[in-house]
């Protein structure tokens, strides 16, 4: 198989909140948008959202997206961190933390139960740096 593209597509109650959501925040651009259904492109990633319950989405599977959990690698978490949070008002519901295995991070809540994860890495202790190949 040659893959030629692959992006997340996030079901979603609230199409226009979504997208606002990371267009606000994370600097994403609209490429495509419809009532049901939105494109979202920064430099070259992707990110669209879907209507939970549009017709091509399975009745059995028209739900929004939570439990989903998107890492948006930076070079300097601590000046997102000021930008999103102190400056900008989102709520962390996970603090700035340096982690053994190998970032610094926190966490913040977007629409419909999907959480941001903002991360630098970071050099790992000695315990996790053997488990990298």
């Amino acid at each position: 198989m040659a893959l030629t593209s692959m992006y997340p597509v996030l079901q979603s109650a609230d199409v226009a909140a979504a997208a606002a959501f990371f267009r606000t925040h994370f600097a994403f651009e609209t490429t495509f948008e419809a009532d049901w259904y939105v494109s979202l492109r920064r430099g070259d990633r992707e990110l669209a959202i879907l209507d939970a319950g549009h017709s091509t989405v399975p009745s059995e599977y028209r739900q929004p997206a939570g439990g989903v959990l998107i890492n948006f690698e930076v070079d300097d978490v601590d000046a997102e961190y000021r930008r999103l949070v102190i400056d900008g008002g989102l709520e962390p519901v996970l603090e700035l933390t340096s982690e053994d295995f190998g970032q610094r991070h926190f966490l913040v809540a977007g629409p419909d139960g999907v959480l941001v994860d903002v991360i630098t890495p970071i050099a790992p202790s000695a315990e996790f740096l053997a488990r990298y190949s």
